[in-house]
């Protein structure tokens, strides 16, 4: 058994040191990841969404205004009608893009 020429205390700070260190490196530089992940994922979705509702509003005016007496008296429904279809459908596609790396991870073997 080889003998070590540091001294008791002097182990126990460096185990304290490499302690903090490890504690430091698997807790709190993740968190600082994930402030940044959501300080920009946040902002971008509410504007993505915002974005997505007025240009909903634009159709239908557009929808109401633009086509003459197309959708008049027993149509005034049909607008609201094809941007709830529409609108269903951008939600559709945005919850499969959602999905879509979950399900390639899972195919490789990545996610349990």
């Amino acid at each position: 058994m080889a003998q070590s020429d540091k001294s008791l205390p002097t182990l126990a700070g460096e185990l304290w040191e490499l302690v903090v260190a490890y504690a430091k490196q698997e807790t709190v530089d993740p968190l600082k990841r994930l402030g940044r992940f959501l300080g920009y994922g946040v902002p971008g979705a509410v504007l993505t969404g915002l974005g997505l509702v007025l240009l909903s509003l634009a159709g239908l005016r557009a929808l109401q205004t633009e086509t003459g007496d197309t959708f008049d008296g027993s149509w005034s429904w049909a607008p609201y009608g094809i941007l709830l279809i529409a609108s269903s459908l951008v939600a559709l596609l945005a919850a499969r893009a959602i999905g879509a790396n979950k399900r390639r991870a899972r195919k490789k073997g990545r996610v349990g």
